[in-house]
């Protein structure tokens, strides 16, 4: 069997209809009416029926968490339960930490609906944004980020694949760069859907207070190696796992890297546990030469057991 590991997508992949393949799976039904409880809102409804609350982060982000849980559970199940490793893409990294039993499910979600608060605190609406950058070199990207600093916050903050790096900050110098972007060689520089400059330096009040909410709860030494995306690296010290999670807040997520960590360390197949197949795009430019797969049915399953 090839060696695999299992990544966890953040928001951005959520969408209606999105755990349909799946709908006959009572686990799938079960889980998300638990975390609705917790959560205090019918979550499935809001995956199921169309709706503006699903792109709310405080309401994205326990969905996103929910539905990779319980696809790792699927998994789980199918016999798929000694990955290598486990990473998530921003949010998902709390996805990871519940399938390496860190923490529990139910204290996730407590964990995840306490950051998408802190996160939507920290800068009025309107005020800050994010965008894609693509075809354009990390380095390029970086330097005209550098050179516009006097405009306000303009930050790379996802490198997501080589030629794809999503930058943050405050939307008015954000909008200033687009066309700098463009003339620089870029193939789209594109505005994204959200009010939330996710992993920049305005950021740095909510992961302040993330630290301090999580100093409180308690983490377990992992049982399965999870890689961080601050550092790209694997911790089994809780505390440091902690200081990883709340310093992810403002600072870059770093998947290129940390796809390349694994496949360094000899994994050939990358499963993508969560709906639509956003990780499976990144991870298949940066390691063009694995098995990637995106957990999203049944039939995803049995391709698994055909290629591993």
């Amino acid at each position: 069997m090839k060696k695999y590991a299992i990544t966890f997508p953040g928001q951005g992949s959520q969408s209606v209809g999105m755990m349909n393949a799946f709908a006959d799976n009572q686990l799938i039904k079960k889980t998300f009416h638990q975390a609705s409880e917790i959560i205090g809102e019918d979550l499935w409804r809001l995956i199921s029926e169309e709706n503006e609350l699903i792109h709310q982060t405080i309401y994205t982000q326990p969905i996103m968490l929910t539905a990779g849980f319980v696809t790792w559970k699927i998994l789980v199940e199918a016999g798929y339960d000694q990955p290598c490793f486990v990473a998530g893409h921003s949010l998902g990294e709390i996805t990871a930490l519940v399938a390496a039993e860190v923490i529990s499910f139910d204290v996730a979600l407590l964990i995840v609906k306490k950051r998408a608060e802190l996160m939507q605190a920290a800068v009025p609406e309107g005020i800050g944004g994010m965008a894609a950058i693509l075809g354009l070199a990390d380095e390029d990207v970086m330097r005209i980020c550098k050179e516009a600093e006097g405009d306000g916050v303009i930050e790379p903050v996802n490198f997501n694949s080589p030629g794809q790096v999503v930058v943050a900050g405050h939307q008015s110098a954000i909008d200033k760069q687009l066309d700098v972007f463009k003339q620089a060689g870029a193939k789209r520089a594109v505005k994204l859907p959200v009010s939330v400059p996710s992993h920049c330096s305005l950021m740095q009040t909510a992961s302040d207070q993330f630290k301090t909410y999580l100093e409180d709860i308690n983490f377990n030494t992992p049982n399965i190696s999870i890689i961080h995306n601050v550092d790209f690296q694997s911790h089994s010290d809780p505390e440091a796992i902690k200081k990883s999670l709340s310093r992810q807040l403002s600072q870059p997520v770093q998947w290129t890297k940390t796809i390349e960590f694994m496949v360094n360390q000899g994994v050939e197949a990358f499963f993508e546990a969560g709906p639509n197949k956003v990780l499976l795009g990144l991870n298949r430019r940066i390691f063009k030469d694995g098995f990637h797969i995106s957990v999203n049915s049944v039939e995803s399953i049995n391709e698994i057991k055909e290629n591993l």
